[in-house]
């Protein structure tokens, strides 16, 4: 699969104004791709092609509801229309609702399942005709380690990390078979980041929300997104705690259950106290057009993100825990003599 390297690409990127999103946008131009950014705040996308062309950049905002497809297509199409084609789509757009399943209203649990799962595929629906046109191209979702396991007081955003998952398992077997064998299609599953994403949820809970801790820097996500421009991916885990979590789901979903069912409700409550409004779930909201949310004090570095990108590093390091655990096989052997 040939990718284009960064400084030749245009990258759009659904769910730009904050977080993930705007920290990829602004990684993107730094390395000379042409940028195109949307999101439904109009503010941030403002600041964010301001912030973008003052390091001397090249960025344009289309603003868009991601779980309307006629403005998502329209993204695409002012991409080709302003740069000429898309080499690199990023759907980072993202919405919730933390109460228990019983609080949820029909209304809001359809929403966050038209935002994060609907509008994730009508993002591949207007972006893979292009793909196709140029015969290659990255095809970027970004969901949750909640794709893999489900959290209380998540109900419907994990419904739609599923969802997402399940829809892009299908999409690339018939990319293969209809010969797009030069479309990356990247999954890519962060563990809990540091964003605004906290900030802005309905919350039922009485106070604001939190990931269950430790906290990774979105920096880290933005790495892995701009790896899957140019390198295939399938399924990226973004974080150490997300990919203990996916071995512990697959050895054990009980045992999993028994340490949620004993730390995850007390552990995404913080003390603040937060009412239903303001959010973001049906309308933009104001006030978080920044890529680092309120939880940098629990941010922890994670070593096997390194070894992720790096083959030869993780062969290193499988080849010398297996040399270490030989030397003291040998070790306990030659102490029996």
């Amino acid at each position: 699969m040939n990718l284009k390297p960064i400084s030749q690409q245009v990258v759009t990127i659904m769910g730009a104004s904050s977080g993930i999103g705007r920290d990829a946008a602004l990684k993107f131009a730094e390395q000379g791709a042409k940028v195109v950014v949307s999101a439904r705040s109009q503010e941030g996308l403002a600041t964010l092609v301001e912030a973008i062309q003052q390091q001397g950049g090249e960025a344009i905002a289309v603003p868009a509801d991601t779980a309307d497809f006629d403005q998502v297509k329209a993204v695409a199409d002012k991409t080709v229309e302003r740069f000429g084609r898309i080499d690199t789509w990023v759907h980072a757009a993202a919405t919730s609702v933390f109460a228990t399943f019983d609080r949820i209203s029909p209304e809001e649990f359809k929403r966050v399942i038209d935002v994060n799962l609907t509008g994730q595929a009508y993002g591949a629906m207007a972006a893979l005709p292009h793909l196709k046109a140029a015969k290659g191209g990255s095809l970027i979702h970004i969901t949750s380690m909640e794709a893999r396991r489900s959290l209380p007081y998540q109900s419907p955003y994990s419904a739609s990390k599923h969802g997402t998952a399940g829809f892009l398992d299908a999409l690339r077997i018939e990319l293969k078979h209809q010969g797009y064998n030069n479309i990356n299609v990247a999954n890519i599953l962060p563990s809990v980041i540091n964003t605004p994403f906290y900030n802005k949820g309905k919350t039922k809970l009485g106070v604001k929300p939190t990931g269950l801790p430790p906290y990774y820097n979105p920096s880290l996500v933005t790495d892995a997104i701009l790896y899957a421009a140019e390198h295939p991916v399938r399924d990226y885990i973004v974080g150490d705690v997300g990919r203990l979590l996916d071995l512990a789901q697959r050895i054990s979903p009980s045992l999993v259950d028994a340490i949620l069912l004993a730390i995850s409700f007390d552990g995404q409550r913080t003390s603040d106290e937060k009412g239903e409004e303001p959010n973001n779930l049906f309308e933009p909201m104001q006030g978080y057009d920044r890529v680092e949310g309120d939880f940098k004090q629990l941010e922890v570095p994670s070593v096997t993100d390194v070894i992720a990108k790096n083959p030869a590093a993780m062969f290193s390091t499988i080849a010398l825990a297996a040399l270490g655990g030989l030397s003291l096989l040998l070790s306990g052997a030659s102490d029996k003599h």
